[in-house]
């Protein structure tokens, strides 16, 4: 099986969870240096222990890159994994033709 296609399935199942996709959309809206896992606590009200294993899912899918500042956790988003992930959704809309409502792949900048 195509590899690639392995990787963005993965990248879907992880979105697949209403929790992770809530999650998810914090993060990609949060500051560039990322959320504290605090404030995606807060702003969502997921139980910490809840929390922490939807962000490893989205960690392990490669959605979201986690940075340890001192004690304090930083979640931020995987841009061009997100991009990648959007592209090939998209790749070859309308069959490439003229009239298509399809997005420019370089639409969305951070």
């Amino acid at each position: 099986m195509d590899p690639i296609l392995n990787a963005h399935a993965e990248r879907l199942k992880a979105l697949g969870h209403p929790a992770r996709l809530a999650i998810l959309r914090r993060v990609v809206q949060g500051p560039v240096e990322g959320t504290p896992v605090g404030q995606l606590q807060e702003a969502l009200g997921i139980p910490a222990s809840t929390l922490s294993h939807h962000l490893a899912t989205l960690a392990a899918a490669g959605l979201v890159e986690v940075e340890r500042q001192g004690t304090t956790l930083r979640h931020r988003a995987a841009f061009p994994v997100l991009r990648d992930l959007t592209a090939y959704l998209w790749e070859d809309c309308c069959g490439g033709g003229q009239a298509c409502a399809c997005p420019p792949r370089d639409s969305c900048q951070p």
